[in-house]
């Protein structure tokens, strides 16, 4: 392919775009973990954050970066029509609803605004997922990877829904340490002595075990393929180093047979010269 500035200015063009890319997506997942941060803290305390300023205006410009990074990676997109048909859910998930809420004053139960906090995290989740994959070295440990992050971002949130539903009515929820320990031991379908009281807490309950047993194989059988890859890999350089040992042997052992051995030296001729003496 000839090198004419035409071509030189497309991949250019392309290289900005990718670098384009990747720093909106990381753009996204720093604010996504600072949402992260003030949800996390805020159920800590029990700080009612419809009355914190400082977080609904920190939502509300998060929300609006998330709707400029959605318009402007459109906007980068070959198909553009295609792009907005397969990620219009992002669209709807970037938009500042709390904001809206408190804005026209429509009337909401404690608990659905709690849930509605968590919508703009879905996009940070999908965003911290593409971000890790990508920084992944191959196919199979990228989406593993992936997998991974996906797991712990459900433990942690459905820890932090059990334990907001649960802490004021469920005697074995003193902590929030308690509640990441029931999480865990859900979704590791092992169970725990801690028993979901509220409806929420019960759902919860069968969601998480159910997700532990889709998701949990997949280490399983990442771990298992790795193992049968070194194996077979240790095998085959096994296998290489005997022919090449047999190989050296046996050339060695044809090159000393294959060489005549020296034959016995001749008497030396001594008849002449006593022939010489006596006469």
């Amino acid at each position: 392919m000839k090198h004419t500035p035409l071509n030189t200015i497309a991949a250019n063009l392309s290289h900005s775009q990718a670098i384009l890319r990747l720093f909106g997506r990381t753009i996204v997942l720093i604010l996504s973990l600072g949402l992260i941060v003030f949800i996390s803290y805020d159920t800590f305390k029990g700080i009612n954050f419809l009355e914190s300023r400082l977080y609904m205006d920190f939502q509300f410009w998060v929300c609006i970066i998330f709707l400029i990074d959605f318009f402007v990676q459109m906007l980068l997109a070959e198909d553009r029509k295609r792009y907005f048909a397969r990620r219009w859910f992002f669209l709807l998930i970037s938009i500042p609803y709390l904001n809206i809420i408190q804005q026209f004053n429509i009337h909401f139960s404690p608990e659905a605004l709690y849930y509605i906090r968590f919508i703009p995290l879905i996009r940070g989740a999908y965003t911290f997922v593409l971000v890790v994959g990508y920084f992944s070295t191959n196919r199979a440990f990228s989406m593993l990877t992936q997998y991974a992050v996906l797991l712990v971002s459900i433990v942690y949130f459905c820890s932090l829904i059990f334990y907001y539903e649960e802490k004021s009515v469920n005697s074995n929820i003193s902590t929030y340490w308690d509640a990441l320990y029931w999480a865990c031991m859900d979704c590791s379908t092992v169970g725990s002595y801690i028993n979901a009281v509220t409806i929420v807490g019960k759902i919860l309950s069968v969601v998480l075990p159910v997700l532990g047993m889709m998701m949990l194989p997949l280490f399983t059988v990442f771990v298992t393929s790795k193992v049968k890859e070194y194996n077979d890999r240790k095998s085959v350089q096994d296998t290489r180093f005997r022919e090449e040992w047999d190989r050296d042997f046996l050339h060695h052992t044809s090159k000393n047979q294959a060489t005549p051995l020296p034959a016995n030296p001749k008497p030396a001729d001594t008849s002449g010269q006593s022939g010489k003496i006596d006469g």
